[in-house]
């Protein structure tokens, strides 16, 4: 690479300072020169690009807090519905989208306010999404194999998958979901020399274009990753569209508005949501490393990715799971109208 990792980070520390000291009218402690050089370095409007870029983690986080905690409640207060290996798995995978989420939203509101984290929270925080997010792709995994021996083993699904099993298997996702990150990061930071310079925010997309300024085993960990995500993606498509394929003499693909193809449709746009962000995170990076790109093109797609193209399906998927399970839109609708009621009902009790 042209630039070096030290040197980038400088360049970022340097344009942070000087877009922050503009933005609040006060001037650094440099002459003209060395501030119009630095000026052409700067890696674009940064600054209040990344205030940009925060309105699409808060109206996810906003939009997701509202539907998510009352998608849990209808399925923990049923009975009927909290014993579904389905609805378990479908609560456990959107309190992995809203935990990311959280800590996504709080990562960014702190970079915009310029509120400095120290090195461990920062680590602590990357550690949280890299296993919340974890969790989401290998509770959707599950989820594939719940339907799988739903639709294909009939007889011997509720021994293979009873309720208690199902809440094990929870179990053993969110520890397999902490397990690897954990594995990643200490592997990263035992391997890895202490660092001249360090970068003063914790910014994911900016992270992610700092390591492909490190040494080679930073660049293998990091095209790695994706990768095994995005091979994660792909065996969980080619499930349901095996699937499809074994059910297809069976009828129920043969209206497009039928229950099942409805329902197929849904996950196969959830998996395209899931799928496409990192994969053009995967195309990205090749690029920026054989510098097809330069470093302002690649911080921008990767700031688009991350704040926008990531979070989207985390906010959209619960409402297209509300409305698509019968048993959670009736017992949403029953819950809305019973809190309607109890706020009309001491209207009519003085009239």
């Amino acid at each position: 690479m042209n630039i070096s990792e030290c040197s980038l980070l400088r360049i970022i520390n340097a344009s942070l300072m000087l877009q922050r000291e503009s933005y609040t009218n006060h001037s650094l402690n440099m002459d003209k020169p060395s501030q119009y050089m630095l000026r052409e370095w700067t890696i674009h409007p940064l600054y209040s690009e990344m205030k940009m870029f925060l309105i699409s983690p808060i109206v996810c986080f906003v939009a997701a807090l509202f539907v998510i905690p009352s998608i849990l409640f209808a399925i923990f207060s049923n009975i009927s519905i909290r014993q579904e290996t389905r609805f378990l798995l479908l609560g456990n995978a959107l309190v992995s989208d809203l935990i990311y989420l959280l800590f996504y939203t709080t990562t960014t509101i702190c970079n915009v306010m310029n509120v400095k984290l120290s090195r461990n929270v920062c680590a602590l925080l990357l550690f949280l999404l890299a296993a919340t997010y974890c969790g989401g792709v290998l509770t959707a995994a599950a989820m594939v194999v719940d339907i799988y021996l739903a639709v294909l083993w009939p007889l011997h699904y509720l021994l293979l998958l009873s309720p208690s099993r199902t809440k094990k298997l929870i179990v053993l996702l969110w520890f397999s979901s902490c397990f690897f990150p954990a594995i990643l990061f200490l592997a990263l930071y035992f391997t890895q020399k202490p660092k001249p310079c360090e970068l003063e925010l914790c910014s994911l997309p900016i992270i992610f274009i700092i390591t492909l300024h490190g040494d080679d085993t930073i660049r293998l960990f990091h095209i790695l990753l994706v990768t095994a995500f995005i091979l994660c993606l792909l065996s969980i498509l080619c499930c349901y569209l095996l699937i499809c394929y074994k059910t297809r003499e069976t009828g129920i693909w043969k209206s497009v508005s039928s229950r099942a193809s409805v329902t197929f449709l849904m996950h196969h746009i959830i998996l395209f949501f899931y799928f496409c962000p990192l994969l053009l995170l995967l195309t990205e990076s090749l690029l920026y490393i054989n510098k097809v790109i330069g470093l302002r093109t690649g911080l921008w797609l990767t700031l688009t990715i991350c704040n926008v193209l990531l979070v989207l399906p985390k906010g959209v998927s619960p409402y297209l799971y509300a409305f698509r399970y019968r048993e959670i839109y009736k017992s949403l609708k029953l819950f809305f109208k019973l809190k309607q009621h109890s706020l009309v009902a001491p209207v009519h009790r003085f009239t």
